[in-house]
């Protein structure tokens, strides 16, 4: 290769878990940084900074001279799988890659629902569950198939009268008005896996919202909370319990959905009307859902209705799970279908694992780098990179002028 040859474009790592999208771009750039491979990239940055006038150089806030890396579209944490970066003048073109389809396969955890809709975060309510069977899902996830709306998560980087809805819940403030359901597009959801109670490794988090995370309870998740007597704390197939939900925590939880990039790099939507009441988070009210079906709004709970226990619920003392794939347009949050699909089926549901297998052209155990060998030595990732940047360039060559990037085959030649 040509020692001063700048690489740049787009390709895509294997995030791991437990480590948030940013980190993993923050690793990648030392890696960079130390490299010969980028060190003709440092030298024209020296130079065109070296140019520019001095008042540039002093407004210019991060004087430091790195590569320059972007993501495609973040992953939370806690999820791992596909993640585009762009290199370069790559990450100009990493708008396309907020718009276009994603696979996912996650598990979902049933019986319980967190603040965060994840195991991630704090228990607010638990329900019965060992109605549930293979077929029952199955047939649940009929309705969110196809064109459907679907209200983010109070836990995202969705931005609400310029503040991102996750600070407000940092804070302990509620929202300015009710989450409002968007349009989503599901190309495919199947049930790879049914896992009964006591047959996985899935549990609940062990820690449990207190007092003041449930104070709106009512208008946040929407639970249904038992009928009859409240005294009766039997739960049955059709008795979900509980109406708790979260006022937002004060703790810290890194934040990165499926699509929170989107969020930061598209000019804000409208807004919409503000609401006479402050609702804190996204609500399943009472309203007319995408297949026409009314859902009715849950009873608000009695001071004397308590949690089940985990020998109420079920034998094993631990909940079903079940493993989705999944195909989505841009916005859907993975963490909201969970939740959603625990309801539909007359219990509750969290995320308890998430796996990005594709987005756009890029695929795990196609064209997808390591993000382990990102972080070794040189000589063992810089070969695989540049075979992946060299057919970027080539595929934008052939590209029609008007064609999104991600539509171009990215297949290692």
């Amino acid at each position: 290769m040509s020692a001063m040859k700048i690489f740049e474009g787009v390709f895509a790592v294997n995030k791991p878990k437990s480590i948030s999208s940013a980190q993993v771009l923050r690793d990648i750039q030392q890696s960079f940084n130390r490299s010969t491979l980028f060190a003709p990239s440092l030298e024209a940055e020296r130079t065109r900074r070296a140019q520019e006038a001095k008042n540039q150089r002093q407004r210019r806030r991060d004087k430091r001279i790195q590569v320059k890396l972007g993501h495609g579209g973040t992953l939370d944490p806690m999820a791992t799988g596909v993640l585009i970066v762009g290199v370069g003048k790559g990450t100009k073109r990493l708008q396309d890659f907020l718009t276009c389809t994603k696979t996912y396969e996650a598990t979902v955890l049933f019986g319980a629902a967190t603040d965060t809709y994840d195991v991630l975060g704090k228990v607010l309510s638990k329900a019965p569950y060992t109605h549930l069977t293979r077929e029952n899902v199955e047939a649940a996830l009929n309705k969110f198939r196809g064109s459907i709306n679907q209200k983010p998560p109070l836990y995202s980087a969705l931005r609400m009268d310029g503040k991102r809805l996750y600070e407000y819940a940092r804070e302990g403030r509620e929202i300015p008005r009710e989450i409002q359901e968007r349009p989503v597009t599901t190309e495919s959801m199947e049930l790879r896996e049914w896992l009964p109670s006591g047959c996985h490794p899935y549990t609940w988090p062990n820690e449990q919202a207190d007092e003041e995370d449930k104070l709106v309870a009512d208008r946040v998740l929407h639970l249904v909370a038992p009928r009859g007597d409240a005294k009766d704390n039997t739960p049955s197939p059709d008795n979900p319990l509980d109406a708790d939900a979260t006022k937002g925590t004060k703790r810290r939880r890194e934040i990165e959905d499926e699509d929170d990039a989107e969020i930061g790099i598209t000019p804000a939507r409208k807004r919409q009307e503000i609401s006479p009441t402050p609702i804190m988070s996204g609500a399943r009210q009472e309203s007319e859902g995408p297949d026409g079906v009314t859902a009715p709004a849950a009873r608000t709970q009695t001071p004397t209705e308590t949690q089940p226990t985990l020998e109420d619920l079920s034998p094993t003392g631990k909940p079903p799970a079940a493993k989705l794939s999944m195909t989505v347009t841009s916005g859907f949050y993975v963490r909201s279908l969970c939740h959603d699909l625990g309801q539909e089926v007359g219990s509750l549901g969290i995320m308890s694992e998430l796996v990005r297998t594709r987005q756009a052209d890029f695929e795990l155990g196609r064209n997808v780098l390591e993000y382990d060998d990102l972080c070794k030595p040189e000589d063992v990732w810089a070969p695989l990179l540049v075979q992946m940047l060299d057919d970027w360039q080539e595929k934008m060559a052939r590209k029609p002028e008007d064609a999104p990037d991600h539509e171009v085959s990215l297949e290692p030649s």
